[in-house]
């Protein structure tokens, strides 16, 4: 729902989708925005169903200076090699006023392998937009320690060769649900300076 609220806030006009998977926002961003280019790479795990043009995102993108009013990057940027050559190319094709919508994880397990790369505290996302030249709107951590405790210890559980996918299940409810009480909001929000989950950044040009 939180990804929603911002999608509704920020996303406009043309909307370039890197890294597009099966397009999971779509629905959220859908209409407020113009239109939408996905992009992803050719022969990705996610299948290239919703794919408007098969590209490498290690490389220039393929479009010209200033095209586009939103950039939604979710989850990509640990597959990137070499980020901050992809932000200098979000900043090029980005409008003035644009914004980037970006999320990172931090803890985190390894997925895609071989090709998850890094992990970015806030301080490296600070340092890259300052390097692209781009303006911090927002910047908050995602989830604190209870989020990465039962993210683990779910991903483990479900390993039981019987009944591990149900305990998992029932682990995560019981912890969403003491995550939603007095309690469990302040455990979150007191840890997640040190222990986020992940990162959400919005950015302007």
């Amino acid at each position: 729902m939180w990804y929603a609220n911002h999608l509704v806030v920020y996303a406009k006009g043309q909307l370039l989708d890197l890294g597009c998977g099966n397009v999971p926002f779509f629905g959220m961003y859908q209409t407020y925005i113009v239109d939408n280019t996905c992009v992803d790479w050719g022969g990705s795990l996610h299948g290239s169903t919703y794919l408007d043009i098969a590209h490498d995102l290690t490389k220039t993108l393929p479009f010209p200076d200033e095209k586009f009013d939103t950039i939604l990057l979710s989850d990509v940027l640990e597959h990137i090699p070499e980020p901050l050559k992809l932000f200098h190319e979000m900043s090029r094709v980005l409008s003035k006023g644009g914004r980037i919508i970006l999320n990172v994880p931090f803890f985190y397990c390894l997925h895609e392998s071989p090709h998850d790369y890094y992990r970015y505290t806030e301080f490296a996302l600070r340092r890259f937009a300052e390097q692209a030249n781009l303006n911090i709107i927002q910047l908050d951590r995602s989830g604190g320690s209870i989020d990465v405790l039962v993210d683990i210890t779910s991903k483990h559980l479900q390993f039981i060769p019987f009944g591990g996918v149900f305990f998992a299940t029932l682990f995560q409810k019981i912890a969403i649900g003491f995550g939603r009480t007095k309690w469990g909001q302040k455990i979150r929000n007191i840890t997640a300076k040190n222990f986020p989950l992940g990162y959400f950044m919005v950015l302007e040009k």
